[in-house]
């Protein structure tokens, strides 16, 4: 109470209008982004599973998007030092879709559903979160699966655009189990930053989205989803096995993103207030 009053004695003088001006402008303090993510996590956690599987079906098949729009670009462009600079803006448009469209993906939900966890610890909240992110991630990758063969038997789209989706998801093949680990975790990182971003975006939450995940791309960094969908490509056209597209290219990617987006972002961001809750 006393750090209270002495802080409205530095206040300058403003009038009503004034005082609402500035509360307008003022950003969000940690404690409140905390409380707004906490709470959205909680309904996540709360919802029906067949909600959870639909929605997590249609954000696998629109993150899809991402290897297409990538693609497309790269597919028209000289191979030059400036390309991925271009080709990188195909990637966001999967996300874009996915995340302002209130689908689920799992590595939002790194984030999002941890919360909850964190802030009150016990078996029945673990049991909720690995119930929502066993049902978000499997319907992921199922409809990653369900655009791949689509794609890979011309049932959708053009023949040279799945060429194109081809030759981009042979980026995968460059790299070891232990190498897509590692460029997993500052994409689990990135992607967890959106959800604590969008609180105080104030109207730019395309831009949110659009830069966080840009710059994964440009990194060539690992996303689990959208990787999946190139993983799946390459299985079907024969290059890899599908067990080797799941335990060799996904799930490296997997533990990378859970690291960055659980380990590193989610709970550092928790640790931040946990004494102010």
């Amino acid at each position: 109470m006393a750090d209270d009053a002495a802080a409205r004695e530095r206040d300058i003088d403003l009038d009503p209008d004034e005082r609402a001006a500035v509360e307008q402008r003022q950003a969000a303090s940690p404690r409140v982004i905390h409380e707004v993510i906490r709470r959205a996590g909680d309904e996540e956690l709360e919802r029906p599973s067949w909600s959870l599987v639909w929605s997590g079906l249609a954000g696998g098949v629109a993150i899809s998007a991402s290897v297409l729009g990538k693609s497309l670009i790269a597919r028209d462009l000289p191979e030059a030092g400036w390309t991925p600079l271009v080709t990188s803006v195909g990637y966001t448009l999967g996300f874009l879709v996915v995340i302002l469209g209130r689908l689920q993906l799992f590595t939002e939900s790194t984030l999002s559903a941890v919360i909850p966890v964190a802030t009150h610890p016990g078996l029945g909240n673990l049991a909720r979160l690995l119930r929502l992110w066993a049902l978000v991630l499997g319907t992921n990758l199922l409809g990653t699966l369900l655009i791949a063969g689509l794609v890979h038997h011309r049932l959708i789209g053009s023949p040279e655009g799945g060429v194109a989706m081809l030759e981009t998801s042979r980026e995968l093949l460059a790299h070891d189990f232990w190498a897509t680990l590692r460029l997993g975790i500052p994409a689990g990182f990135l992607i967890a930053a959106v959800p604590w971003a969008l609180p105080s975006s104030r109207g730019q939450e395309f831009w949110v989205v659009f830069v966080l995940t840009y710059f994964i791309a440009l990194g060539g960094f690992a996303h689990v989803v959208a990787g999946s969908g190139e993983a799946w490509l390459l299985a079907f056209a024969g290059e890899v096995s599908f067990a080797q597209a799941l335990v060799g290219l996904i799930l490296p990617a997997l533990i990378g993103n859970v690291i960055g987006g659980t380990g590193l972002f989610a709970l550092l961001a928790h640790a931040q207030v946990r004494q102010e809750l």
